[in-house]
């Protein structure tokens, strides 16, 4: 099964999501899944990764490649835009045949909690406040990698970090069932689907 994921900005976004997709791909029974991150087009932001005319872009270059499209951004707060995604599934399935997918999903707030989330983080942070946080990077992810001591590493610890969670998925999971959880649910029925179709 070949996975493309498609984020909001693969600069960073690539070493948090790539880990952890792998890792919810093993949950749902395709370990040897090929997981990519989206570089071509670059979409370089939330605006732009929720426009219809750009994910068309990337579906109709990659579709004939791509069993399951993941388009993952960040929530930022915004209760609204889990409708965008969904909108955005819609049109995708207009398009694509019926044995390919695009799951979207929203992360509280941002991806860096999925991170955070694989790990133990310092007593004195309350889980619920981590999630809740409109600007969790800045408030949480960044001083974890300073404590950590990763925050001088390439791409500010973030390949090493979600590297650690990815090995931790279930904890993952468990501490982020609105998105992480979700999302793999979902996945698991795009796949009882496609076995059902294809049997």
């Amino acid at each position: 099964m070949n996975v493309l994921v498609i984020p909001e900005n693969f600069a960073l976004d690539q070493y948090v999501l790539k880990p952890l997709v792998k890792a919810m791909m093993s949950a749902v029974g395709r370990p040897r899944a090929v997981v990519r991150v989206c570089q071509d087009p670059l979409l370089g932001s939330v605006d732009q990764a929720l426009k219809w005319e750009r994910i068309q872009e990337v579906l109709v270059r990659y579709r004939g490649m791509v069993d399951l499209f993941l388009l993952i951004v960040d929530r930022d707060g915004e209760p609204h835009r889990r409708g965008r995604i969904d909108t955005i599934e819609s049109q995708a399935a207009e398009v694509l045949v019926a044995s390919r997918r695009l799951l979207g999903e929203n992360a509280w707030q941002e991806i860096e909690v999925w991170v955070l989330a694989g790990h133990d983080i310092p007593k004195d942070w309350a889980w619920a406040d981590v999630r809740a946080h409109r600007d969790p990077k800045e408030a949480y992810f960044e001083p974890f990698a300073k404590l950590q001591g990763v925050s001088e590493q390439p791409y500010g610890g973030r390949e090493s970090l979600a590297r650690a969670a990815a090995s931790r998925y279930e904890r993952v999971r468990q501490l982020c069932p609105e998105d992480i959880g979700a999302l793999e649910q979902r996945i698991r029925g795009f796949l009882d689907a496609r076995r059902t179709t294809s049997g």
